[in-house]
């Protein structure tokens, strides 16, 4: 089987934030490196981005400030340490070097490192001994053993090139994918009893972070990442025209994106692939006014399912405000953008960007008052434009019902739409037509698969993962595309458990 080579990732920013929690309790969050999401994931821009000087400050800087606040408490630095040192060398502070280390850096540390530290501890700590465990707890926050995810793993026999992860990376390698934070002391303890390494203590230790409501809210981060919710933030309807678009109306359009996929996947457990079809609203009152639903019990603060007919177009996620809003222009829809969206997200096609010298401005001309359909023709006129819009642009003709907030209109420049359209062929009547379409289509599950395994892994997939993805794909299928039945085998997968041999030795930072 063909394997992932090893990179020394960092912790997201979210991941950091709840590994600070973990190890140190409530602690004022501080100022991170931002994250990227080259092809929509964290971990894909933790993996491939290097830390730049000011991040590696503003961790610096975090670390310091948390230690200060923490051993600033007499009481509470007692209770963190878990006794009380009388000397920078004794007992207390050296079992808190061996067990913090432990926790911070996901694995125990070698005897050389508990020496390193004990020394940090008596240079820190002369004339008082908690100055040293300060310092030793913001240094480890600061290492690379702690800042990132090594994964060097043991030779496999047998197999020249190949490695298997320690049980200890993997352990860390799973509580990150599930929990997005360090492991906790059962997986630690699984680790170092060897149990992890056998496939029942690996079943067990799976199904027992599954079950953890801390996976709940790591599958949301991952829904979130896939469907890429942050441009959400970034769209700008034209106040003027939409002057009832708040922040309090962006803010209800992504926790309902969020509301429905928790339905279907958590309290459900059912085939993932009626997000695209579900006739099912999650609104607040705010949302309700946009769509124009009725929806007792709703108030800014409170979200209430409500069910639509069977025949609404409004169907799925596709069908919210959310997509719809962040695949618009200011003004107008962009059939192009939602058409766009579906292929390249839900069914993983590659689109090509439009040619340099091609405009995209439709708002002039002498056919700028006509409908937005009409004016679209120009690109499938313009050969450099056709290929790629006779593609994006009918399946984002089916949305066009809903303008460029997602709210509900029956006129385009005053004439009544066409939501007609197709995807890669098959004819839609509209964009209900085309969520049931996608529920059933052969293509999302295995593009969701793809999506996870590279969120997952941190990176794109090669054409070495394809039986590893084929395997998955057809375990998904098999388990009725249920997303819970899918994270498990991701994790139970031995792709998940191997990396290449690193060059140079494989020396860790």
């Amino acid at each position: 089987m063909p394997v992932e080579q090893p990179a020394f990732a960092r912790l997201t920013t979210r991941q950091l934030h709840n590994v600070y929690v973990d190890l140190l309790g409530p602690v004022a969050q501080p100022e991170l490196p931002a994250d990227t999401t080259p092809y929509l994931f964290e971990s894909v821009g933790a993996a491939s981005e290097p830390l730049s000087e000011s991040g590696v400050q503003l961790l610096e800087e975090a670390a310091t400030a948390m230690a200060a606040e923490v051993f600033g408490d007499a009481g509470r630095r007692e209770a963190f340490a878990g006794c009380a040192p009388q000397t920078a060398w004794d007992a207390c502070t050296t079992g808190f070097i061996r067990a913090f280390g432990r926790q911070a850096w996901r694995r125990p540390l070698t005897p050389t490192e508990e020496a390193r530290w004990l020394a940090v501890a008596a240079d820190f700590g002369s004339s008082d001994p908690w100055e040293g465990l300060e310092a030793v707890t913001a240094g480890m926050l600061q290492s690379p053993w702690f800042v990132y995810r090594v994964e060097l793993g043991r030779p496999v026999e047998g197999r020249p090139g190949v490695r298997r992860l320690t049980a200890h990376e993997l352990a860390a390698r799973l509580s990150l994918f599930f929990w997005n934070t360090t492991p906790d002391a059962a997986l630690m303890a699984a680790a170092d009893d060897g149990s992890l390494g056998t496939p029942e203590g690996l079943e067990a230790a799976v199904d027992r972070l599954l079950a953890d409501e801390r996976s709940r809210e790591a599958t949301e981060a991952f829904f979130a990442q896939y469907l890429d919710l942050q441009r959400l933030d970034r769209a700008a309807p034209d106040p003027l025209v939409f002057p009832d678009f708040t922040p309090a109306l962006r803010a209800a359009m992504r926790a309902e994106v969020l509301l429905l996929v928790d339905e279907r996947v958590q309290r459900q457990d059912a085939d993932v692939r009626g997000i695209f079809s579900a006739r099912r609203a999650f609104v607040n009152d705010v949302l309700a006014a946009h769509y124009g639903l009725e929806a007792p019990g709703a108030s800014p603060i409170t979200f209430v399912p409500v069910d639509l007919p069977p025949d609404s177009p409004r169907a799925g996620i596709l069908g919210l405000g959310a997509f719809l809003t962040m695949n618009a222009h200011a003004v107008d829809t962009s059939p192009t953008l939602r058409g766009k969206y579906i292929l390249e997200r839900v069914l993983c096609a590659t689109i090509p960007p439009p040619p340099d010298n091609v405009s995209l401005d439709l708002t002039t001309g002498a056919d700028a008052d006509a409908p937005l359909r009409e004016r679209l023709d120009q690109h499938r006129d313009d050969p450099a434009c056709a290929g790629c819009h006779a593609m994006m642009d009918p399946p984002g003709f089916l949305f066009e019902t809903f303008d460029a907030t997602g709210a509900w209109r029956t006129e385009d420049r005053g004439q009544p739409i066409d939501s007609t359209g197709e995807l890669l062929g098959v004819p839609l009547a509209d964009a209900g037509a085309l969520g049931d379409h996608l529920s059933t289509h052969e293509d999302v599950g295995p593009c969701m698969v793809k999506q996870l395994y590279r969120h997952a892994h941190g990176r794109l997939d090669t054409t070495a993962d394809a039986d590893s993805l084929a395997q998955l794909s057809e375990g998904f299928a098999a388990d009725g595309h249920r997303f819970r039945g899918l994270l498990r085998a991701l994790a139970l997968h031995e792709s998940f458990q191997l990396v290449a041999a690193p060059d140079g030795a494989g020396v860790a930072p």
